[in-house]
């Protein structure tokens, strides 16, 4: 889709923030070559983007997309039918998908139902990360501990002696796939928005996380700490079927 984006409208990338967004998707659609986005005006391409991006996209969104148009000046090329036709139907394609993902989310909606486990009430687990984390922590009774539910993840760091000295290093072994899931979920604990607020996705866990980096830990150190935390929220979710509580720093995220 970029590559055939690149060829028809040089500045696409400026056209929306997301480029498989409604409103993209409804505009490559109609309008999959330059010339035929330079036949309307900028009320009917206006009123074309509201509707489809529901009044999100300005009159002032199209004249921008069509200034643009101008600027990149004649791309129309050999065969240009054909490539107008690649385009529209990867837009088709791409719906189709989402629509296939729509469906597969709502069945894994009620198989999760039927676990009675609460853990898309965590912000950053999704119905799709619950069914992740479930389908390889598997039986949560297999797990006597938090500890050990570590050490499966490959979480627990592993203690290396040499001459009388000590140390602590991650551990390289146990399940990758529910390792890196516990990773994603801790960057997005410590994810702050960008823009003037810098509002903290998880205040508790960002506090915890600066604190950590503070302590001489590396960046990684402290990841691992926040993943750390989380086998244990995680673990007492499952054996309690409880949903999320945040706990003050103090208690819950204390230890480290």
């Amino acid at each position: 889709m970029h590559q055939q984006l690149s060829y028809h409208y040089p500045s696409y990338k400026k056209f929306f923030c997301d480029i498989d967004g409604k409103a993209a998707l409804a505009f490559w659609e109609k309008y999959p070559a330059p010339h035929q986005a330079l036949t309307v005006g900028v009320d009917e391409l206006a009123d074309y983007l509201r509707e489809a991006s529901h009044n999100t996209c300005s009159t002032r969104k199209a004249e921008e997309i069509l200034e643009l148009v101008k600027q990149d000046g004649e791309t129309k090329r050999n065969f240009q039918e054909y490539r107008n036709f690649l385009t529209v139907n990867m837009v088709k394609d791409m719906r189709r998908s989402r629509e296939l993902i729509k469906q597969i989310e709502e069945q894994l909606r009620q198989v999760l139902a039927q676990t009675d486990y609460k853990l898309e009430s965590m912000d950053g687990i999704s119905t799709v990360t619950a069914a992740e984390l479930i389908a390889e922590i598997g039986d949560i009774r297999r797990f006597s501990n938090a500890d050990k539910l570590a050490r499966f993840a490959g979480i627990a760091p592993v203690r290396f002696s040499s001459g009388g000295k000590g140390k602590d290093q991650a551990s390289g072994q146990g399940n990758r796939v529910l390792n890196a899931i516990f990773h994603n979920l801790a960057v997005q604990q410590i994810q702050v928005a960008k823009g003037r607020n810098k509002t903290q996705r998880n205040p508790l866990f960002y506090e915890f996380y600066q604190r950590k980096l503070a302590e001489g830990k590396t960046k990684k150190q402290a990841l691992i700490c926040i993943m750390r935390r989380l086998v244990n929220i995680i673990y007492s979710m499952m054996k309690n079927k409880t949903e999320y509580r945040a706990a003050s720093p103090l208690t819950e995220l204390k230890a480290g």
